[in-house]
């Protein structure tokens, strides 16, 4: 017990705060590793853009992939449960993407995209990623 007298008055608030202190500050950046497949999505994007329009490499059809990655990686930093969905939808296919061109073509640069993309679909499937989506 305490030695100070009881005074009737609830000097915490639910939170264990004091109802005069500021509400705790969220961090800024929880999980980098998610701005960090953010910013890969904006490449992926940014290439197949390029591709598109100054490279004709790729079919004017591929710009859903790059509207797609897009959304994907704003939504990703803002913490959306969607954009977590679609993020790990895109990053699984494209690493069994690149490691089918590796089989096929022997590309050294496909086995390591694949393999980038591998490690991301791993860090989006931990509980820990998965429980401070909203």
């Amino acid at each position: 017990m305490s030695d100070e007298p009881h005074t009737g008055l609830n000097t915490t608030d639910q939170g264990g705060q004091p109802p005069d202190a500021p509400p705790p500050q969220r961090e800024l950046l929880p999980l980098p590793g998610l701005a960090a497949i953010g910013l890969y999505l904006l490449l992926l994007a940014g290439v197949i853009i390029l591709g598109v329009v100054a490279g004709g490499h790729y079919p004017p059809l591929f710009l859903i992939f790059a509207a797609a990655f897009i959304t994907a990686s704003a939504g990703l930093v803002l913490l959306l449960r969607w954009a977590w969905a679609l993020t790990l939808s895109a990053v699984f296919l494209l690493a069994c993407y690149n490691l089918w061109i590796f089989s096929r073509q022997h590309q050294p640069a496909a086995l390591v995209q694949g393999l980038l993309n591998l490690v991301f679909f791993l860090y989006l499937i931990r509980p820990e990623v998965r429980a401070k989506l909203r």
